[in-house]
Parts: structure tokens; sequence; C-alpha cells
């Protein structure tokens, strides 16, 4: 979604027109976030504000993944969890009751608002046996201030308190990608991630067997690309660059 859709809340140029496309043609398609913070209802509200209209139920979002694997795992367990409604509303979905005794798991999510006794009480009850989930590993966001502590910053502090790594589920696990798959119906030989990030959406994409478009309008630049021992099978300046209908294979790729 962000560096992809749009940009500090605004719409990436050609990002509606993409859009309108893919759904001209009548392909299936899923956004994807690794923000945990807001339900996909209240990322709909926030698209549209940008002026693209995503309906709820193509947004996907890490904490929908994490309750997805949850629910597989453990159905109907208990969980103290760090984070917003997002990852809370969720969890309420899928049956889970969220209390601070003796939970199955400690799910660790993006706030704004941590606090020194939440993470006390986390790293309690990890020591204690409560099984350590993260909804992503990005140790950093944006904000329009700069750079903001993220979910795995604060994993890592935990981590380092324990002993214990979290599992998690988000980007650039292929678990969300393998998810999200689920949710379309859709095989990995006919499916696309387009993204701009080299460590999370591109190797989540690869690892998930589908054929991935790096675009530039976000986090990755040019000159980062060459740093990773893979590559995308495309890379192009924005989603204005992709025409749908065209085997990615032969898109026209932005020389590195």
């Amino acid at each position: 979604m962000d560096g992809v859709l749009v940009h500090e809340a605004q719409p990436i140029p050609g990002a509606d027109r993409f859009l309108a496309s893919i759904t001209a043609a009548g392909l299936g398609y899923l956004v994807l976030t690794n923000n945990s913070m807001f339900t996909a209802r209240d990322l709909q509200a926030r698209l549209r504000g940008s002026g693209l209209d995503i309906p709820a139920e193509r947004i996907w979002t890490s904490a929908l993944a994490t309750a997805k694997f949850l629910d597989l795992q453990r159905p109907g367990g208990t969980a103290y969890v760090a984070g917003e409604a997002g990852l809370t509303t969720a969890l309420h979905e899928i049956g889970y009751v969220l209390t601070d005794r003796s939970p199955d798991y400690f799910v660790l999510g993006e706030t704004r608002t941590y606090s020194f006794e939440t993470i006390t009480r986390a790293i309690r009850l990890v020591r204690d046996g409560a099984r350590f989930i993260a909804t992503n590993p990005d140790p950093t966001g944006p904000s329009t201030e700069g750079l903001l502590p993220a979910t795995g910053s604060v994993a890592a502090m935990i981590t380092k308190a324990t002993g214990i790594d979290p599992y998690y589920v988000g980007k650039p696990n292929p678990l969300m990608m393998r998810t999200g798959l689920n949710r379309l119906s859709a095989h990995s030989e006919t499916t696309v991630m387009i993204g701009d990030r080299m460590d999370t959406d591109v190797i989540a994409g690869l690892e998930a067997g589908m054929d991935t478009v790096l675009v530039l309008s976000g986090i990755t630049a040019r000159a980062d690309i060459e740093r990773y021992p893979f590559r995308p099978t495309a890379v192009v300046g924005s989603v204005a660059d992709i025409q749908v209908g065209q085997d990615v294979r032969t898109l026209t790729t932005t020389t590195p």
C-alpha cells in the first residue's frame, strides 16, 4: 500500500487508473500492508480520503494475517496484546479472548502508545511461557515528523530481555503471501506481487513463488537494488508504468 498506491496520504500519480484497469479486466487483487494499527474498514476510509476507492475486503493487513495464523494454530485461544484496534479487532473476530492471565500468546503489533508497564508485563508473560508472536519485523515506520520505532524494534527489546525470538507473520514471511493467495483463490504462478521494498515485498513474493515488480515510487531506490542477492522480475517507476494484461516478464525494466 504505502509507496505503491499512496505516499504520506497522497495518492501515487496513476494509482487510481491502475486500480480501475484491474477492476475493468475482471482481475482479483489485494492491497497488502504490514501496518497492523488499523482495521480494513479504517484503511478503506483513509484510502478513500486519498482518492482511492478500495473495498475493505480487498485490504489484507498483517493483523488479519496474524489472526488467520493463530486461528489455524490454536482455535479459540487467548492472547495478551500490545497493539491497536486493527489487531485487537482481528483477534476478537476469530473468537480469541484477550487477557493478561496466563495467555496462550503474547501478540505484538504496531502502536503509538507503548508503555513501560505493557512491555514489562509482556516480558514476564513470555518468560512464563506465553508464545511470542509479532505482526511484522519492520524496525521503523514513517511519519510526517520522520522515522518512528516500529514493531521490530520493540520486539528486539523484548527478545533481549527474554532471550526468546518472536514468530513474525507479516512480510517478508511468505505466509502472509500464501494466506493472501488463498483469500483470492489464486495460484502463485498467475499472481504478481507489486511492492516498493526489496527486503519485504520482493523477497516475500519471490519466496511465495510469484513474479515480482519493484516500483521506485517508495522506499527502494535504483542504487539499492544491486545490494541484494535476488532481483525482481521487473523494475518500473510506478504502477502507472504497468499495463494490466501484459506479462510482467515483458515489461520494460527500468535500468537500476
